[in-house]
């Protein structure tokens, strides 16, 4: 299926909980995702919104179960998430949850994220890899560029942030609603700078423990050699603007 912002397909209102798995080209890893998916949680609905791939991702996906919408051309991470959100939004979902198809996010940690939106009273819970013991280990100098947006997200928020390029996260209904239809959603990198702009709109944002795996073998991290300068160089920009608009969503 390829659309946009996809009129041919009908409204998603098959459940309460949807899991939104952003992917690019990710063959031979995307299917396996959306079966874990299934085996932590199996009253969920999936959908895998495939950013144009090259490949068979969107097949592998549809054959392991999952809906599928696809973009025409290769649009960016912040689009696709933002594609699953607007298609969340459309339906009578409460929670929306959005991970990466390649594996790294661990599906077991599933019901940390939901709780503390569910229960806690949280519109955003952010999956945290440095917190709860868990054994994840970033390259030094990721981990160096985390340990920067982590400080500067804290400041800027007045809470402890330890994660704020996770990825994996969990919405409540209301914060689906705004992301979903705002002009402001980051198109490329949704991550320091979304949390610092949700805290402005008065959102509650709390971090999580999640289990999280190393990226799998062949797999090219957009944070690898001269994409990591543009990453930084990006966010550095996307949080000063977070911080001088006075109309974050």
């Amino acid at each position: 299926m390829s659309a946009g912002p996809f009129p041919t397909s009908p409204p998603l209102k098959t459940g309460r909980t949807l899991v939104v798995i952003p992917a690019y080209d990710e063959e031979g890893r995307v299917g396996r995702v959306v079966r874990r998916v299934r085996e932590a949680a199996p009253c969920v609905e999936i959908l895998v919104v495939d950013d144009g791939s090259g490949d068979g991702t969107a097949r592998e996906a549809r054959e392991a179960g999952a809906r599928v919408v696809s973009h025409p051309f290769n649009m960016g991470y912040g689009e696709t998430v933002k594609t699953g959100l607007s298609l969340a939004a459309a339906g009578d979902f409460d929670i929306v949850v959005h991970m990466d198809g390649d594996g790294q996010h661990d599906p077991a940690s599933m019901p940390g994220l939901l709780a503390a939106v569910r229960d806690g009273g949280a519109d955003i819970a952010i999956g945290s890899r440095f917190t709860g013991g868990g054994a994840y280990r970033a390259p030094l100098l990721r981990r160096l560029g985390i340990l920067i947006f982590s400080r500067i997200v804290s400041l800027a928020v007045g809470s402890a942030f330890t994660d704020p390029t996770s990825g994996f996260a969990a919405l409540g209904r209301a914060a689906v609603l705004r992301l979903g239809a705002s002009p402001l959603y980051p198109a490329d990198f949704p991550d320091a700078d979304l949390i610092i702009m949700a805290h402005r709109a008065g959102m509650r944002v709390v971090e999580v423990p999640v289990l999280m795996h190393e990226s799998p073998p062949g797999k090219r991290s957009m944070h690898a050699g001269s994409a990591s300068l543009y990453y930084v160089f990006k966010m550095f920009l996307a949080i000063f603007l977070a911080l001088l608009r006075k109309n974050p969503f």
